[in-house]
């Protein structure tokens, strides 16, 4: 009898392609960010996002790696002025940041000022967009009613982000698959999600990309990438098995 073939995507995938290894404490240490980045490198992941001090930093310890460097950007409440936040932007850009996770101004939201989040978004999206750089907007879902995110969607879709980012990591709730869920049911294709805050596990992390996200925030990176490592040889140990008794 032929041989039977199973196909498991997220078990031959590698989940360091998905990751933003990240490090955002307020005691980040030189020594932190050099692990950081080294161990990023080694296994592949897609950025490295640090304090806006240290952009400069990881920049140099990168340049030879297809790691990308992101920072963020009126962290973590977001409701520095918009000049405050265009002038993070403008000095992520010239220290040599690729991608800037922007926080909204939250406030302005539960107010239900959304001409001001649109402004927001205007006086900053521009030179982003000039400088071929990428920009995820934070909204902290954990804090959101499901009506609030929606808008969110209609808002930022249309403006054509680059990503929507769940969550700072600092609100009591961090990333849901609800969230996710949500904001890919209401988000074009062309749109990507952020999953971040409190992802610790990879069965955690592989909800959330099976619900639509397309990049992972977190800390907790090489846990994540050795339970990936040992589901795919536990996948491939069964499906050599199958195979013998066919």
């Amino acid at each position: 009898m032929a041989s039977k073939t199973i196909v498991c995507y997220f078990c031959k995938m590698n989940i360091g392609a998905y990751i933003d290894h990240s490090i955002l404490k307020p005691t980040t240490l030189i020594s932190h960010l050099e692990k950081l980045c080294k161990e990023a490198i080694e296994n592949n992941m897609a950025a490295v996002c640090v304090p806006p001090l240290f952009v400069k930093g990881a920049r140099k310890l990168v340049q030879n790696s297809n790691v990308k460097v992101a920072t963020v950007i009126g962290f973590p409440f977001g409701y520095s002025a918009v000049e405050a936040k265009l002038a993070e932007v403008l000095l992520a850009i010239v220290d040599g940041a690729d991608e800037l996770d922007m926080v909204i101004n939250i406030a302005a939201l539960k107010n239900n000022d959304w001409q001001y989040l649109a402004g927001e978004l205007n006086a900053v999206l521009p030179i982003i967009r000039s400088k071929n750089k990428v920009l995820k907007v934070i909204i902290e879902s954990g804090v959101l009613t499901d009506n609030e995110i929606i808008k969110c969607c209609d808002l930022y879709g249309i403006a054509g982000v680059d990503f929507m980012k769940t969550s700072t990591g600092y609100a009591e709730t961090g990333a849901t698959v609800h969230a996710v869920t949500l904001m890919r049911k209401h988000l074009a294709d062309s749109i990507k999600i952020k999953a971040s805050g409190g992802i610790r596990t990879y069965q955690f992390a592989k909800e959330l990309l099976e619900a639509g996200a397309d990049r992972i925030g977190c800390s907790n990176s090489l846990q994540i990438i050795a339970e990936s490592n040992n589901e795919t040889n536990n996948f491939e140990h069964h499906t050599n098995k199958e195979n013998e008794t066919y």
